[in-house]
């Protein structure tokens, strides 16, 4: 299995990150990375350098198991866990394609805050507001119970903690300052993560 997530990771970076930066570059002459936003330290900073740590501790995890460095907790590790993780983390792709495919134009990595998008409210954005972070940790969630050891485990839960900042500290308040009363009314309509949940 630590083979097969690794092969997922690789899938998820290459069309995730490298296949849909391509496409907005095609389209909109930006790759769309704006990069880590914030004073080193600020928790904006520590929302950015905390994506970068969740991703290299999520491929370390199962690179480990692979190597016999990390054993899978033992509770965690049966086969029908870990089948049920490896269908999540294909879900989880798909899932982030579909909702970068609904974002269009407006997709980034990071906020720059002197930048105007449009605020998206279709499609899967008419469910949840961040459909791509919720499709995110459903992928890591699928793949850390694929290789079930304690690196994997620390790295869902620091990818959690990741999203919920940037989300609540970098995201939203700069959509609150960029649109006013249209983003008030859409947070209060559609839930942060999960349908009908996170509503403010």
């Amino acid at each position: 299995m630590a083979i097969a997530a690794l092969i997922l990771y690789l899938v998820f970076g290459a069309l995730g990150f490298g296949w849909r930066s391509w496409t907005q570059y095609r389209h909109t002459g930006s790759t769309g990375f704006r990069g880590i936003y914030g004073k080193p330290g600020s928790l904006e900073w520590c929302a950015g350098a905390g994506f970068i740590a969740a991703i290299v501790v999520g491929v370390a995890a199962p690179a480990l198991q692979l190597l016999g460095v990390l054993t899978p907790v033992a509770a965690l590790h049966t086969p029908w866990l870990q089948g049920f993780g490896t269908a999540l983390a294909v879900a989880g792709i798909a899932a982030t394609l579909y909702a970068q495919r609904d974002m269009g134009e407006s997709w980034r990595i990071g906020v720059d805050p002197g930048e105007t998008t449009t605020l998206v409210r279709h499609g899967v954005f008419g469910v949840v507001r961040n459909p791509i972070f919720t499709a995110m940790l459903i992928f890591a969630a699928g793949v850390a119970l694929m290789t079930p050891n304690p690196l994997a485990l620390t790295g869902f839960a620091v990818l959690l903690a990741t999203i919920e900042l940037q989300v609540r500290v970098v995201e939203e308040p700069y959509l609150l300052h960029t649109h006013g009363q249209a983003y008030r009314d859409y947070r209060a309509s559609v839930g942060r993560f999960v349908p009908g949940m996170g509503r403010n």
